[in-house]
């Protein structure tokens, strides 16, 4: 008997995921073949940035033109994976009868907007619907910021409708064409590989450096010399101005003192690899002010694989720690999406006996971003990957569950904080 409901579950789960499939590379195939785009383009042609559509007229003839002709197409491929597992599986295929009727809602539905119905519109049209964005792109269903992206990010991407697994599959869940990515720690070995990697995947990259040298890369035989930004720690504040012309930040800066543990060694470690990148990424997070921000703009931070395993540098491993903690509890209430870049001992000026190629990393960064993976693990130790997400999920919901938002704070704590601020700026 248990068997037969894992069966029978197994199987209407399944013809569900496959009718989110087959309208997912329906929409794909819909940008690559022309005849098919002369329909598909009523769709694009109707929503203004704000979600809100030009006409009336226009958003009911694109119903019949696009949304009519995939529901058919995933409503003939339903009936084929019903018969399919008929022919798998004669005693409980009619499970599938599930995924039918999920895509005739989608047909009926698509049906009323056609004819004009507004309250049809309201209730299955959620993904277009205006208003302000009240959270990020999500991960893995699709949201209203997320569709946002297909319509004026980047057409060629984010062709998912409820599930983000084909855009993940097809690495076309984070578009990097024409993004302005600024990288901290531009002038290290990773840094400049990623910035490499970030050209190459059409991005227009920005090199944030201590350095007084403008920093160029090499592509094709040929230097290139990219935007360079000189700044230093403890003066973040001196790129507030530029950070509201990123799209993309990526914290990767930060200091080795080895097996020093003097009170200087100390300092120095929290400061570059924990606070510094706090600051910055606090910055950047004030720039997200409107819905564009929100389904645009990114932080990618360089936590290290030091957040779970040793670095054989206990200050090092200690602020790494200290700045994977740290955003963790920045990520419950940020206006956009941060990624962690938990990385494996890479060689480089910081980690002269690292075993992995900076470059290589850096291509991974790259391919795993555009998946759209929040937690980007690069390493050869199979342990990072079976440690970090137990430890980072555990101290979000510890955060979580005893921590609060700013603006759930009560007036008085609020009038604390404002008092101890001013008292320190006044000491």
């Amino acid at each position: 008997m248990e068997l037969d409901w894992l069966a029978i579950c197994g199987w209407g789960a399944g013809s569900i995921l496959w009718a989110e499939i087959v309208r997912d590379l329906y929409h794909a195939l819909s940008h690559q073949w022309p005849w098919l785009y002369r329909h598909h383009v009523w769709h694009h042609r109707v929503f203004r940035r704000d979600l809100t559509f030009a006409n009336a007229e226009i958003y009911q003839q694109a119903q019949w033109h696009n949304d009519f002709p995939e529901c058919l197409v995933m409503l003939a491929m339903a009936i084929a994976f019903s018969g399919l597992a008929w022919w798998l599986d004669a005693a409980h295929y009619s499970a599938t009868g599930l995924g039918i009727v999920y895509v005739l809602g989608f047909l009926v539905s698509c049906m009323a907007r056609g004819s004009g119905s507004e309250w049809a519109r309201q209730l299955t049209d959620i993904t277009h619907m205006p208003g302000p964005f009240l959270a990020p792109p999500s991960a893995w269903i699709v949201n209203r910021p997320y569709h946002w992206r297909h319509h004026f990010d980047d057409d060629r991407a984010y062709y998912c409708s409820t599930f983000s697994l084909v855009d993940k599959l097809m690495g076309t869940a984070l578009s990097l064409k024409g993004k302005t990515v600024a990288v901290t720690g531009a002038s290290g070995t990773l840094g400049r590989s990623l910035l490499l990697h970030l050209h190459k995947a059409g991005a227009k990259p920005v090199a944030l450096t201590s350095k007084p040298q403008a920093i160029a890369i090499e592509l094709d035989g040929e230097r290139v010399e990219l935007k360079t930004l000189t700044w230093s720690v403890g003066r973040e504040w001196e790129l507030a101005e530029h950070l509201h012309k990123i799209d993309i930040l990526v914290l990767n800066h930060g200091t080795n003192g080895h097996g020093d543990r003097t009170p200087e060694a100390i300092a120095r470690a929290y400061e570059v690899n924990a606070f510094s990148s706090l600051r910055l990424l606090n910055l950047f997070l004030e720039t997200v002010r409107t819905n564009e921000d929100i389904a645009s703009k990114e932080v990618w931070v360089n936590t290290s694989e030091a957040e779970v395993l040793p670095a054989v540098s206990p200050l090092y491993e200690l602020s790494k720690r200290t700045l994977g903690d740290l955003v963790t509890l920045r990520r419950l209430d940020a206006p956009c999406a941060i990624r962690k870049l938990v990385l494996g001992p890479f060689k480089s000026n910081l980690n002269p006996i690292g075993v992995m190629s900076g470059d290589r990393i850096a291509r991974q960064i790259v391919a795993l971003a555009k998946r759209d993976v929040r937690n980007i693990i690069v390493t050869i130790n199979p342990l990072t990957y079976l440690l970090f997400p137990l430890k980072e999920g555990m101290n979000s919901l510890y955060f979580r569950w005893f921590s609060q938002p700013a603006e759930q704070l009560g007036a008085a704590d609020m009038e604390v904080k404002a008092s101890a601020n001013s008292a320190g700026r006044n000491g």
